[in-house]
This record gives structure tokens, sequence and C-alpha cells, in this order.
């Protein structure tokens, strides 16, 4: 890339996270620095943007050629993002796409999963869906979570306090009076976090990032302030439970995080909670997402603190080579849906558990 591109670049990715950040639908996965996370996997960027009559639409798109694929697959992760959520926006950003899609190589489709709640306001008896389906997209394989629990955070401290269960207020104060203080820490207590997710991981047989990539994300989110990194110590100083958030605007998510044997014992896992909700309301958060609800004892653990349930309208493809995109749904069917998610390049999702028995934290991808 010449000096001049990457001028133009820079200039493009500044400009589009300033629209990203001030959405209501603002997502860290469509800003630049997790477009960077993506580079050393083989990801590279196609950012694409359109205009429709209600404002800018678009994405900031990540391509790669799966391994023994002629094609290249594109996937916009929790794009498009839309001044305004319209027919007419989505209609530009479907042309946009089949427009541009020969210049950035031989595409054999686009994945997107927006964060459009499932007949919520934007999805009304379905009419995001049935826009979607007017102009060529088809439901395709989750690569995000599509059910997630978001807390509103524009509540004041008592109010959030209240939306506890009465049991879940008891672990915290349980947890409180044990000793186990919560602290935030940097990039130099990476080691102990990836230590605690390995522990987290042979515990409940869940997948794992490598501490590199952990910290990859960190030193592109850190650095501005979009990422903290909390622990919670137990009484002699040790870290029993951590949670990794992310920030875009003001709407923060939870995507990572996990908990020792001593931390479920202490209850670590649910005061450490309770001050990542409260410490990102206080810092003006809008919005805490716990970034997806795998399993029944995730649901049950993270239901505990409140918020709303949300379930998505999911993923859709649009092919742009047909006959790839049977080929690449197919071996994605064959994978198995862990598999696929990390053929898409999956942020990773978070989980929990109620009462000790099973993880704070696992991945996907």
């Amino acid at each position: 890339m010449s000096a001049a591109e990457e001028g133009s670049q820079a200039a493009w990715d500044a400009g589009w996270d300033a629209f990203v950040e001030v959405n209501p639908r603002a997502s860290y996965l469509e800003l630049s620095a997790w477009a960077g996370t993506k580079a050393a996997n083989g990801w590279r960027p196609w950012p694409l943007e359109a205009q429709a009559p209600g404002g800018g639409v678009g994405a900031r798109i990540l391509l790669r050629r799966p391994a023994g694929m002629p094609w290249t697959f594109a996937y916009a992760p929790r794009g498009p993002i839309a001044a305004a959520w319209d027919p007419a926006s989505l209609s530009a950003f479907t042309e946009r796409v089949r427009s541009s899609a020969s210049a950035a190589g031989r595409i054999s489709h686009l994945r997107i999963d927006p964060e459009i709640e499932l007949d919520g306001p934007d999805d009304a008896g379905g009419s995001t869906r049935r826009t979607l389906a007017a102009l060529g997209w088809r439901p395709a394989p989750e690569v995000q979570p599509s059910v997630t629990r978001v807390v509103d955070l524009a509540q004041d401290e008592a109010a959030l306090w209240s939306g506890l269960r009465g049991k879940w207020r008891q672990y915290v104060n349980k947890a409180r009076s044990a000793g186990v203080t919560i602290v935030e820490r940097g990039g130099d207590d990476l080691g102990t976090f990836h230590a605690i997710m390995a522990e987290t991981s042979a515990r409940a047989g869940t997948p794992i990032r490598t501490e590199g990539s952990y910290r990859a994300i960190w030193d592109a989110f850190g650095p501005s302030g979009r990422a903290r990194l909390l622990f919670a110590l137990g009484p002699d100083g040790t870290p029993q439970a951590v949670l990794f958030l992310v920030r875009a605007g003001r709407r923060v998510v939870e995507p990572y995080g996990g908990m020792t044997g001593a931390g479920a014992a202490s209850r670590a896992n649910y005061l450490l909670k309770w001050e990542a909700i409260r410490s990102s309301a206080a810092a003006g958060g809008s919005s805490y997402d716990m970034w997806g609800l795998v399993h029944p004892g995730i649901r049950q653990f993270k239901e505990g603190f409140g918020g709303r349930e949300i379930r998505l309208i999911g993923a859709f493809d649009l092919d742009l080579r047909p006959f790839a995109a049977r080929l690449y749904r197919l071996a994605e069917e064959r994978r198995g849906p862990r598999r696929g998610a990390a053929i898409a390049g999956s942020s990773g999702s978070v989980s929990g558990s109620g009462r000790g028995a099973g993880p704070v934290g696992s991945e996907r991808g």
C-alpha cells in the first residue's frame, strides 16, 4: 500500500470509527481496532459505505480466503451500521456491496449479523427480515451470539442494585465480607488473566484464545481507554476471577471472563460482575452487554444480575457467487457450529455459572 493509500485508509478509519461510536448500535467489532487484531489471522479489510436518504450506511467488512478454497469469504461483524435503519438504507448497502464486490476479489458471499432485536422496534412484525429477503439475503449460521442479556445503565446505582436477585445480592455481600476485592489492571497482567482462562477451560472443557490473541485485543483497545481488565482478588491478594471488558461509544461488552475454583467457592465472580456493571454505569456507559447465553446454567447466572434478555435477528448471507457460497456453507455444516464460527471469525463469547459449578468464561472461534 502506498503512502497516499495508507493516508486515505487512515482517514476513512477515523471517520468510520467516529460514525460508529455515536450510533446507538455501536459495536467494537466494527471499529478499526478490531480489524487490526484480525490481520494476524489472514483477514484483510474491505471498507464499504453508501449514502441513503436517512444518512450513511456501511460496514468494516473483513475478507479471508479459507484454506483449500479459491474464493474469499466476506464478513461484517455486527454490521451494517446505519444512521437510519430502514429499507432505503438496507437497499443502498446491498447495492453498494453488489457493485463493489468484484474490485475486492473473488468473494463468494457476504455475511452480516446486525444488532437488530427480533420483532423489536427495528424489526416490527419481521420488517427487517422481510426487507433483507426481498433484497436477496438469506438466513445463515450465526457467528456472534444471537441471544444475550443487556443491562440498561441509565438507571442509578440503587436501581441497578435492586435489579439483582436477592440471592445474588447475598452472594455479592458474602464475597465482599470474606475480603474479596476488585481491582483494575493493565496489559502487564494478561499472563495472569490467561492462566485463569486456561483453568476455566480445563474445568469446563471450553476452548480459549492464546495469550497472544488476548494481548492483541488489549493492545488494540486498551491504550484508547476502550478496554478494561478487572480482577477479583482473594483476601491474600490471589486473583480468583477476571473480566475483560470492551467499549464502543457508551456501550460496554464483556466478551471474556473466567474464575478459579477458589473464586467459585468465595462467590468472587458475583462481586466481580456487579462491580463491572456498577463501575461501567459510573463511567457514563449506556448499556452493559453480557455477550451470549450459550446454555441454561449461563442464562440462570446472568439473569440474576437484572437487565433484559434480547434475541437478535441473527446472521444473513448475500450470495455474490452462488455456487461458491453453497460450497462454503456445505463445508461449514460439516465442520459443525464451533468450527464454522472459527472460519467466520467469531470474537468469542462469554459465559457464566450460577453456583460455581461451571465456567465464568468460555469462547467460540
